[in-house]
């Protein structure tokens, strides 16, 4: 269940993403309007209407994200899905469909100067009188009541559910055109119309729970304000905050706090009150106690503590991403982490009591807070600043006391060894680095059995959780690491998580080496030190600094074709010199040969790539075509195996060229020197 709720509260993300985009067009089209004498013009029109599209269909993103972020390797059915499932609950819980399903009718009432008309209501005349029809059917099924956010991640998880279990699907031969993937949208269309069917007479009922949850922490005021901020924080570590966020920023419990803020469709004073009391934890308490960490921080230890303090507490600034910082203590100091979750519980309650009113369209940092400093719903937001600045001592001063009084063991503060800065700190290894250093403290490609992201952090089923080098990982950059129960564990790196899930992909499936990848840029930075040190020596003017050079190294092709640079190979691992130096060969034939006397030291087991090892220690790559792994082996014949020994000219692989390019990959076939980086490859 808990594995469940964690990855739900990461798919939220995917929709929530989407809010920026809303966020900045609504923020500029308020600014304008701010600067124009509060006149609206074609260009505010124009923006305006292009935020409110985003906002005005959160549910359907959260129907179709939710769908996507749920589902296991999601290629775009589990949107299908998702979307259908929308259409199907939404269509039956529509009032005209209730009306026909329940035998209702419609209430009528007489119109009158001050009526207000709403959607689904009808103007009819009656014996003379114009009257307004209602339909006859519970508030929970008026228009905008049901097409709601709970509405749209029910129906995401739907879309999910159906896609992991039918994608995969064998049908009878008579049915064949309609296996696998293609009996997600069908049984996604049969599975919602029976939970329609059930909402009929249950969402009734979820409808006045959410509401009466909603009332009720808006009946405590503050104090249910300050209880919100309070458990959004111990939500963290557990990935369930965007859960809780989710019924007081969207049209969960008819609060739409976010929605209505940006739109400018909220009540002035008090739309932004659950949103407010973050910005000045986000900007300035958390900074503060960054600061308050690096300067408790051990003399040895001062330069790490500092990039992980740094970049924590720029992204939490900036754009009130939280997280890196958050956990960088969270588990070392697990008691300043409740003192912090106690700050932002007093400062949503102490916002909401102030005449000040904030929001935002993705979190509490600088960048929503120009955006949105003319939105109409936006009240004093210069109080924010003054707050800020009060929780930047406040969380400096008490977390400093705290980590010395209590000798708490926050970054910078470990007990263990002082690492070598010369290990880890100084590499370049970039992405490619970083997702092999991690793999390896993880226990290996085999103890990974699932692999996924959000935000900042890795999200991952471990065979065996109790064979992960913690401390492996936080040298390699990760922020923290949580193991929330079972075999499920989180790694927290930062906003480029991204890019290092891919990196850990592509490492795992063979499409790249991570050694290989860390001995290019470690030549390259070895080089760069060659010449920073010549550069700080007084050399006579005119002297032309170049990187040092090694042996040259002469091949035959290995494959008939054009040769090109490798620089012009439209892969930037290979073109940037990362995988090593070498050239490319745009090619004619599809047989490779051997270049020269050599022994095969591995043949990939999808066949696209083979390394060499010449008679004079030399290592070769040859990969035939770019990305051509995801072709699995198809298209591919290896002529030898690891071990062999092979003469220049010998037959190493045939190749079908015609199947790679209707794959839609490219033939280019690099060539390149792996354990030398200095070399110059030349091909005859």
């Amino acid at each position: 269940m808990m594995k469940f709720l964690q990855n739900l509260g990461k798919s939220i993300m995917l929709p929530v993403a989407v809010l920026p985009v809303a966020a900045i067009l609504v923020g500029i089209a308020n600014w304008i309007i701010g600067i124009n004498d509060n006149e609206t013009n074609v260009v505010t029109s124009f923006l305006q209407t292009a935020g409110l599209a985003i906002l005005d269909n959160m549910a359907l993103l959260f129907a179709v994200g939710v769908s996507i972020g749920m589902a296991k390797k999601s290629d775009g059915t589990s949107a299908l899905a998702g979307l259908v499932s929308w259409l199907v609950v939404t269509s039956l819980l529509a009032p005209s469909s209730v009306m026909t399903l329940l035998s209702r009718g419609y209430t009528s009432e007489p119109a009158t100067d001050v009526t207000k008309f709403t959607d689904g209501q009808h103007l009819v005349t009656e014996n003379g009188q114009l009257m307004v029809q209602t339909p006859d059917v519970n508030a929970a099924f008026a228009i905008g009541s049901f097409q709601n956010a709970f509405i749209g991640i029910l129906c995401g998880i739907i879309g999910a559910l159906c896609y992991n279990r039918f994608k995969d699907v064998q049908l009878p031969d008579a049915l064949s055109f309609f296996s696998g993937r293609r009996s997600v949208a069908i049984v996604t269309a049969g599975v919602s119309l029976i939970v329609a069917l059930i909402l009929l007479f249950i969402w009734p009922l979820l409808y006045t729970g959410l509401v009466w949850f909603g009332e009720h922490i808006v009946g405590l005021g503050a104090v249910g304000t300050g209880l919100y901020g309070f458990f959004n924080r111990l939500l963290i570590p557990f990935g369930l905050h965007h859960a809780l966020n989710s019924v007081f920023w969207f049209d969960v419990a008819g609060i739409n706090d976010l929605n209505n803020f940006l739109s400018g469709d909220g009540t002035f004073g008090v739309t932004g009150q659950y949103m407010t009391g973050f910005f000045p934890i986000m900007m300035f308490g958390l900074p503060g106690a960054a600061l308050a960490m690096y300067v408790t921080a051990k003399t040895t230890r001062k330069k790490i503590a500092y990039g992980i303090l740094l970049s924590g507490a720029v992204s939490s600034f900036f754009v009130g991403v939280t997280e890196p910082l958050e956990f960088a203590f969270m588990f070392l100091a697990p008691f300043l982490f409740v003192i912090h979750a106690v700050f932002m519980g007093i400062s949503m309650a102490v916002a909401q009591l102030l005449p000040v009113r904030m929001g935002f369209g993705f979190s509490g940092g600088f960048v929503d807070l120009v955006l949105n400093w003319t939105n109409p719903m936006a009240e004093n937001p210069w109080i924010i600043i003054v707050m800020g600045i009060f929780w930047f001592f406040v969380y400096f001063f008490v977390f400093r006391w705290v980590i010395l009084r209590f000798q708490l063991k926050t970054p910078g503060r470990e007990d263990d060894d002082p690492i070598d800065e010369s290990e880890d700190a100084g590499s370049s290894t970039g992405f490619v680095g970083t997702a092999g250093k991690f793999i390896d403290a993880l226990g290996g490609r085999s103890n990974i059995t699932e692999l996924d992201n959000c935000a900042t952090r890795l999200r991952m089923e471990i065979a065996d959780p109790s064979i992960i080098d913690e401390a492996a990982l936080k040298r390699a950059g990760a922020a923290g690491t949580i193991k929330p129960g079972g075999k499920s564990v989180q790694v927290i790196y930062g906003l480029n998580v991204q890019f290092v899930k891919d990196a850990m992909e592509k490492i795992m499936s063979g499409e790249v080496d991570p050694a290989a990848v860390a001995a290019a840029e470690q030549a390259i930075d070895e080089a760069d030190a060659a010449i920073s040190q010549a550069e700080r020596a007084d050399e006579a003017p005119g002297t032309v600094l170049t990187k040092p050079t090694g042996k040259v190294v002469t091949l035959e092709r290995p494959v008939k074709g054009y040769a090109i640079a490798l620089s012009e190979v439209p892969d930037q691992t290979f073109a940037s010199g990362m995988m090593g130096p070498g050239a490319a060969i745009l090619p004619t034939s599809g047989e490779v040969v051997a270049p020269a006397d050599a022994t095969v030291v591995t043949v990939f087991p999808t066949g696209h790539a083979i390394g060499l090892r010449l008679d004079d220690g030399t290592e070769v790559l040859i990969h035939v075509g770019l990305d051509t792994v995801k072709m699995k082996g198809d298209g591919f014949a290896p002529a030898v195996a690891s071990g062999d020994t092979v003469t220049a000219g010998q037959l190493l692989l045939t190749v079908d060229l015609a199947k790679i390019e209707a794959a839609g990959y490219s033939t280019v076939t690099p060539v390149v020197i792996m354990n030398d980086k200095t070399a110059t490859l030349e091909l005859t």
